[in-house]
């Protein structure tokens, strides 16, 4: 029986073995990512970013809680951790906060290293959750590095994004500054129990008015309301304008709260064609990655080694430009 057929079936040691081999993109794991393919494309995928310190982990130990107990989903967890300067491993922090879930078949928790890769996702994440995908999870988690500005990356692989912050970190702006809060499909200030909630609720709204125009925030009887206005570019589409959700995961408050947000979203992705559009948009990137990546692997079986370092060595030298170079080396005028 192949990997993909025995994942089909629900063997979990099977399904162990094959995300090993997607992630080292051996040639079964590439195989059986062909085969499960058709079977993609029902999960619904959160990604989950935000600044080093502001309980991600904990937080998405508590959403997977939720969903098994509450709506008996069965959930994965890709937790993308930085790799280690000396081994090459990934820190399996994750792993170690995430106790409650340990014994749970209905949970799948996997750690893998970014192994350099920028964006805080590794290059081999989008494989891993179409296999988990295929495998019949309902809910798919990606949690990433946190590493800055690059996280824009898990918008493009994940239907709802979440943004966690947390007060006391420092700089109210610091989202906005790591170029991240345009992703956020929900924002969460987690540790709310913290002083200074009101001053980072404060600051992502601001924030979010000059990111969404069409959203108007204002104080009706002492309480925070927002009127979406119609969205300019399509009357027939609805304007989200990403609500900010309180919570303090170490305890489990406001969870209830938080996946009702994750649920409107999803209606709304839903209502307004944005769920087509996002899955459509994921595929491209990833083809185009693809696409990326064969044109380099060909390119450096067909350029001699030699070859490529003397033109590098002329680049050094400022004797040649890099556009140049890569004109004659495409064209293969090589001398």
């Amino acid at each position: 029986m192949t990997y993909s057929q025995a994942v089909l079936n629900g063997d979990r040691l099977a399904l162990t073995r094959l995300l090993t081999q997607v992630e080292n993109d051996m040639p079964d794991g590439r195989a059986a990512l062909i085969e499960l393919f058709p079977h993609t494309g029902k999960a619904h995928l959160i990604g989950v970013t935000g600044s080093p310190g502001t309980g991600k982990s904990s937080l998405v130990n508590q959403l997977a809680l939720y969903y098994r107990k509450t709506e008996n989903k069965r959930v994965a967890i890709v937790a993308v951790d930085p790799s280690s300067p000396f081994t090459g491993g990934a820190v399996l922090g994750d792993r170690v906060r995430m106790r409650d879930l340990a014994g749970d078949t209905g949970v799948f928790i996997r750690s893998m290293a970014t192994r350099g890769s920028l964006g805080g996702l590794a290059q081999s994440t989008a494989n891993m959750v179409q296999v988990f995908d295929a495998a019949g999870f309902d809910v798919i988690i990606i949690e990433t590095v946190g590493a800055g500005q690059s996280e824009v990356d898990v918008a493009r692989l994940a239907h709802t994004t979440l943004v966690v912050e947390a007060p006391g970190l420092g700089d109210d702006i610091q989202a906005i500054k790591a170029g991240i809060l345009e992703i956020a499909d929900i924002l969460v200030v987690n540790k709310a129990d913290r002083p200074g909630v009101e001053n980072t609720e404060k600051a992502l709204k601001s924030m979010l008015e000059l990111a969404h125009p069409a959203a108007r925030i204002f104080q009706h009887h002492g309480s925070s309301m927002r009127i979406a206005a119609p969205a300019q570019e399509s009357s027939s589409k609805l304007t989200w304008i990403p609500p900010i959700q309180r919570t303090v995961s170490t305890e489990g408050k406001g969870i209830v709260e938080l996946t009702q947000a994750i649920a409107r979203h999803v209606a709304h992705l839903t209502q307004s064609g944005d769920w087509a559009v996002r899955e459509r948009a994921r595929l491209e990137v990833e083809l185009d990655a693809l696409i990326r990546e064969e044109l380099v692997s060909r390119f450096r079986r067909d350029v001699p080694q030699k070859q490529y370092e003397n033109m590098l060595e002329k680049i050094i030298q400022r004797e040649m430009s890099p556009g140049e170079a890569v004109k004659l080396l495409m064209n293969g005028r090589l001398k």
